[in-house]
This record gives C-alpha cells, structure tokens and sequence, in this order.
C-alpha cells in the first residue's frame, strides 16, 4: 500500500503572494518547511518553524496542481472554523483565497502517524476516540451537507459499472459476474447512512495523529451529516489491507452496535463500489498512485462484503 500519493512541493514551490499570505497569517517569516509523509494532497503540505520559534502547519495548492484540491482545502476551511474548540481537532489559524491557490494555517500537533500494520494498542486507542468524537459529534454541531450526496458522484461505482461491464473487466470475472447484484445492494446505500452526527469522512492511519494528550484527528475537507458508525466503517479496509480483521474491531465498536446488520452491509457495498469503480479510472493529475490504494482498499473491503454476506 502506498504511503502517501500527492507529488508534493516544496515551500519555496508555492507562489511568492501565497507564502507571503501564509506569513502574514503567522505574524512571522517561516525559515524552515518539513514536507510530511502520508496522504494524497499533491501541493504544499508542510510543518512550519518562523524565525521567533514557533510551529505551524500549512496546507496550499492551486487549480493547476490539481482541479478539486483547492476545493477540498475551501470545505476544510469552512469546517474548522465552525467547529468547537475543545475537539481532538488542529485549530485553525487563517486561510488565503484567491480563486486559484487555496492555503489554509492550523495550529502543529506534535504527534505521529499510527504505525501499519496496526498495532493492536493503538488502534484500540484511536477506536476508542473515534467512540468518544462520534459522541461529541451527534448532533452534529456545524452545518454540512448529508452524507447521501455522495451518490451523486461518488458512490455509485457498482451501478455505474453494471451500466457499463466493460469498466469492470480490470477486475477480473469474479467480480464483473457480480455487477448486478452488488449494484442492487448498492442502491439502499443512502438510507441505510442516514444520521445525525457529523462524520470526518475520509478517515485513514495518515489522518490521525498520536500525541501525548491523545488522538487528534486532521483533514476534514470531506465532513458531511450521517450515521455515527460511518467514519469506522471507512477506515477499516485501509487497516484490513495490512491485516487488521475489520469484523473483529467493527462488532467491538459501541456506535455500530445500534447500526442494523443489512444497512451496514449496504454502506459497506457502495464504499467498496467506489474504490473499485475509481481504480479503473485515470490517475488525477499529480496523484498518479491514489488508483494503486484505492484497488488495494476495494480489494480488502469487498473481501468483508462476502464474509458479511455469507
């Protein structure tokens, strides 16, 4: 699995008027900018040291890096601004905007990256405060769209390949034999998400960081209003990638125990369409081995599929 797929800059490779606004933001000039590993940004995503000291982290890139990137960092923005300060949350410092490069300032958390293969005691911590933030989260305090507008782009993968077979034949013919019947799971998908709770959305070991204080959770561009067992049920076929069993750490999970069994399976159907359906497509530009993760994802998440289905 790869870690990390954004062609990353440098901080001298962002444009001058955008380190200056991400200067202006700090109150100070930076001298140092450490690229971090992990993740799929393909601009700057950096910690930062200013000539007084102090830390920060700066994400930035504009439309021709990568059309949505610039995108995503407006919904972050828009998210850590409303959300409550007390949360396992960077704070947000400042952003800059102008209508082509995109940066947004947090606050540094000292921390680092859950080690994969996970290891047992910190996965247990990082489930436990996803538990604690799906609590915190519900309702949800800030405004964000439903998490069944995902259907409208995103996943619909299994529907979309049964429309089209001949997508799917990169699969291989156990699972293009299937189109049709995992399409009509997939179909129940956005009920079967409805919620109240705010949900990060794209959580993997490379958006949470361990600190001494506890689990931070970072990069929330695609948050969104759904059931609070989702974000668990997204991260888990990245762990089972490397080995975790995703049945074992789901049914210990105190929000999936309301959830019903067929409306997880239904969810769990589309997230896997979608991974799949996307590897089959071109690479975005400047994020040439997202595709290698996401077939590695859909492979390890349809795996669940079946056992669920049997």
């Amino acid at each position: 699995m790869p870690n990390g797929g954004g062609a990353r800059l440098g901080i001298d490779e962002i444009p001058e008027r955008v380190r200056g606004a991400i200067e202006e933001i700090l109150g100070a000039p930076v001298v140092a900018a450490h690229s971090q590993p992990g993740g799929f940004s393909p601009g700057l995503a950096a910690r930062l040291v200013l000539a007084d000291g102090r830390r920060a982290f700066a994400k930035a890139a504009g439309i021709d890096r990568n059309r949505d990137t610039p995108r995503f960092h407006r919904r972050e923005v828009e998210v850590l601004a409303a959300l409550p300060a007390d949360l396992p949350v960077p704070a947000l410092l400042g952003s800059y905007d102008d209508g082509d490069w995109v940066a947004l300032v947090v606050e540094d958390v000292e921390g680092e990256m859950p080690v994969e293969p996970w290891r047992p005691a910190e996965l247990a911590s990082v489930v436990g405060a996803m538990a604690g933030l799906a609590d915190r989260l519900t309702p949800s305090p800030v405004a964000r769209p439903s998490i069944a507008t995902m259907d409208e782009h995103a996943f619909r993968g299994w529907r979309t390949m049964a429309a089209e077979p001949s997508m799917a034949a990169p699969l291989g013919p156990a699972v293009t034999a299937r189109l049709d019947a995992l399409a009509a799971i997939e179909e129940g998908w956005t009920a079967a998400a409805e919620g109240s709770s705010l949900v990060h959305g794209d959580l993997r070991a490379d958006n949470i960081l361990l600190t001494p204080r506890g689990v931070v959770f970072v990069d929330w561009p695609h948050a969104r209003i759904g059931a609070p067992w989702l974000d668990l049920l997204f991260l888990l076929p990245s762990a089972a990638v490397t080995g975790t069993d995703p049945e074992e750490v789901w049914t210990a999970y105190p929000p999936a125990r309301a959830a019903a069994p067929d409306a997880v399976t239904a969810v769990l159907v589309a997230l896997t369409g979608f991974f799949l359906h996307q590897s089959v497509l071109p690479p975005p530009k400047n994020l040439e081995r997202v595709r290698e993760f996401q077939r590695a994802q859909g492979e390890a998440a349809l795996r669940w599929v079946e056992a669920r289905l049997r």
